[in-house]
């Protein structure tokens, strides 16, 4: 990265199913530990166990809870009402009771208790943001996830999703493509092989990992998989040579952040704090957010990840 660049901190979360603001605080920041400056929030859905307005109004208030500057969250295949597509029917927890109306939750995650939270609910497709820091990036996002039960946002296990053959990419821009040359990727979803195990085996998506392989951007949030917990890297200039993080050999010392509740923060979540210095193209962070763990176990902590991004008045790559 330039000199030229920007450090800039992200809280990445996912997973949070109807957690209530106050054990998210508790679990985040427990009493005394001050909290740091984070200037992005990215929340990789699943904001709920099985949908319900009462409870997206919950996961709206733990955000709010949350001090940044930008808040931005997908849904995932637990938010049932956000896809318009999802059946009026039972799901795999056996809900016999209608959804309630996709158009109100949308409203919702977009209107002013959004709003008031600072949340910016986001569609499938390609933003840009930003910062006052005066950092900039572009981030991939996508809620979708290989099929399996009776969820929301799911597509056929062996489709080609987020990339396009040559005559396709002649027929505009199409949302489920992932395009080169963006800083970050937020899937509620892992790729096939990278901390993407859970319950149900390993759940990733072989067509993500493809277009993670062509686009290598400097991160790659996601969650899904509850017991793929965790970050690793992949470094494309060794032939994908991916290993676990090994946090030892990263600059994640307090010494290098300047905001005091930061350093305090940064003591207190030791390897969950993560000063990354990867280059887009060169390699890429994945990092396995999800919060809530399997049989009754405290939920996981937040990531908190600090990027070298590039101004806002920088142009090209």
């Amino acid at each position: 990265m330039s000199d030229l660049s920007i450090s800039t901190t992200f809280l990445v979360l996912s997973d949070t199913h109807d957690i209530d603001p106050q054990t998210f605080i508790d679990n985040v920041w427990p009493a005394g530990i001050q909290r740091p400056k984070i200037d992005v929030v990215l929340h990789c859905g699943d904001m709920t166990r099985v949908g319900g307005i009462s409870s997206f109004k919950q996961a709206l208030e733990t955000l709010g809870s949350i001090e940044a500057e930008l808040k931005l969250v997908i849904a995932g295949n637990q938010d049932l009402e956000l896809d318009k597509d999802f059946p009026e029917c039972n799901n795999d927890y056996g809900v016999a009771d209608e959804l309630e109306n996709h158009d109100e939750a949308v409203q919702l995650m977009k209107g002013p208790l959004a709003w008031n939270a600072e949340v910016s609910y986001l569609d499938q497709g390609t933003h840009s943001s930003n910062l006052t820091n005066g950092a900039k990036f572009t981030l991939y996002a996508s809620p979708y996830t290989p099929a399996f039960g009776n969820w929301a946002f799911m597509y056929p296990k062996h489709e080609n999703r987020f990339n396009l053959l040559k005559e396709e990419s002649l027929r505009g821009e199409d949302p489920k493509f992932i395009p080169d040359g963006v800083d970050i990727v937020m899937t509620h979803g892992p790729p096939k092989g990278v901390l993407d195990l859970s319950a149900a085996g390993h759940v990733g998506c072989d067509s993500l990992a493809k277009a993670i392989n062509r686009v290598k951007p400097i991160m790659h949030c996601f969650g899904h998989a509850h017991d793929g917990y965790g970050v690793e890297t992949m470094d494309w200039r060794s032939n994908l040579a991916k290993k676990s993080f090994d946090i030892t050999t990263q600059s994640h010392f307090p010494a290098e952040y300047s905001d005091a509740g930061t350093v305090e923060a940064v003591r207190w979540m030791g390897k969950r704090a993560i000063r990354w210095v990867g280059k887009r193209g060169e390699q890429t962070l994945a990092v396995n957010a999800a919060i809530e763990t399997e049989f009754g176990k405290p939920p996981n902590a937040p990531w908190l990840i600090t990027l070298d991004l590039p101004p806002s008045n920088q142009t090209g790559n």
